[in-house]
């Protein structure tokens, strides 16, 4: 656990995902299309990925796991949360807040 909160406190936005999964590809393109530049990490890429997603599960990530998003170093959550915090512009001020965005 302490491995993923280390690794969550590398960048502004840091996305855990899975190359394979197409919720994961769209969270990545909602912040590319922001002008975000997240640390991405692709669990199914890394020796330590599996232990890494059940570290994520450890610290709240639920159904799906992935992607499992950290903003300024604190969980987030999945795909619900971040397409939920983008509907009602709440997104933007925690980039803003984090670093991750300047306008």
């Amino acid at each position: 656990m302490d491995c993923v909160l280390k690794l969550a406190s590398k960048k502004a936005v840091v996305i855990f995902s899975k190359s394979t999964c197409c919720m994961c590809y769209a969270i990545k393109r909602l912040f590319y299309e922001q002008g975000v530049s997240p640390m991405v990490y692709e669990l199914d890429e890394l020796l330590n990925g599996r232990e890494i997603e059940r570290a994520l599960v450890r610290l709240g990530c639920s159904g799906p796991t992935l992607p499992a998003v950290f903003i300024g170093g604190k969980l987030v959550g999945s795909t619900k949360n971040l397409l939920t915090l983008h509907i009602n512009g709440s997104l933007e001020k925690m980039l803003k807040d984090a670093g991750a965005l300047w306008l």
